[in-house]
């Protein structure tokens, strides 16, 4: 088995996106693929192309995996059950806090999915530099029939969620989903954000200038934070999207060898 990428410009043309799916459809030998940051427009522009979606694609109206089942080319959305599990991994679902997430992507909607369907936050507030990306997650949660609280800002301005920030109570949780710090260069928020005593903090960045999580790092011991970078999440949709392609189950003991065996190649 080959693995072969497929780099594409953020947003591209809904055209590049079919040839990409149509190529993977009509390949006998091609098992499926994993998704990243194309998400939401690989399933906007080739959602006819597909045979069947699962109910979390249908939901969030995303996919990160494509996988084929006799003949036919499935979408699934695996990113609210690879984050479910890497929030596990450090977020307590018991007492849950307050939670503010940066950005309102594929990601983020997995994210809060999944946040609030595990009632793991008191109150969400999502922000986001556009609007038709709010109100998408906003329809998106409002099928969930949930009584938890959402919050939609539309802003750009990074001291506008310095301020968001430091509403905070303490032990709440704050997410980077916006791309910045990997796609783009920089940081949602500005140096002097102030992170909630005794919080935790999610980049879920992995690799470039990763702004925001050094920003976070500054405070880990003066704020007493759990920091967490993306790399987890990562390992845990690779397997997410491997147990769909291959039809297998990977439990935690296969996660922490995949983990350790990639750490050598995890960026630094």
């Amino acid at each position: 088995m080959r693995l072969v990428g497929c780099d594409l410009p953020i947003h591209a043309e809904p055209e590049r996106y079919r040839e990409v799916v149509a190529r993977i459809k009509g390949d006998r030998l091609a098992r499926g693929g994993l998704i990243t940051t194309h998400k939401i427009d690989v399933f906007e522009s080739c959602r006819d192309l597909f045979d069947a979606v699962d109910d979390y694609a249908e939901l969030c109206r995303e996919t990160s995996c494509l996988a084929k089942r006799d003949g036919r080319l499935w979408a699934f959305a695996t990113d609210p059950i690879s984050s479910g599990r890497a929030l596990a991994e450090f977020y307590p679902e018991a007492g849950p806090g307050e939670v503010l997430c940066l950005g309102a992507g594929g990601s983020a909607v997995a994210i809060t999915v999944n946040l609030i369907q595990r009632r793991a936050a008191s109150r969400v507030a999502v922000v986001n530099r556009t609007a038709p990306r709010l109100e998408a997650m906003r329809i998106i949660h409002a099928k969930l029939g949930s009584d938890t609280p959402v919050r939609y800002v539309l802003n750009s301005d990074p001291r506008i969620n310095d301020g968001l920030i430091a509403d905070l109570p303490p032990g709440s949780l704050v997410i980077n989903a916006t791309g910045m710090g990997k796609d783009t260069p920089g940081s949602p928020v500005s140096e002097a954000a102030l992170f909630p005593e005794g919080g935790y903090v999610w980049e879920l960045n992995y690799r470039g200038d990763l702004k925001f999580l050094h920003q976070a790092r500054k405070q880990e011991s003066s704020r007493r934070l759990h920091v967490e970078d993306g790399w987890r999440y990562f390992i845990h949709g690779w397997a997410a999207v491997m147990e769909h392609v291959f039809q297998i189950d990977i439990d935690r003991e296969k996660i922490a060898r995949m983990a350790a065996v990639s750490e050598t190649e995890r960026p630094r």
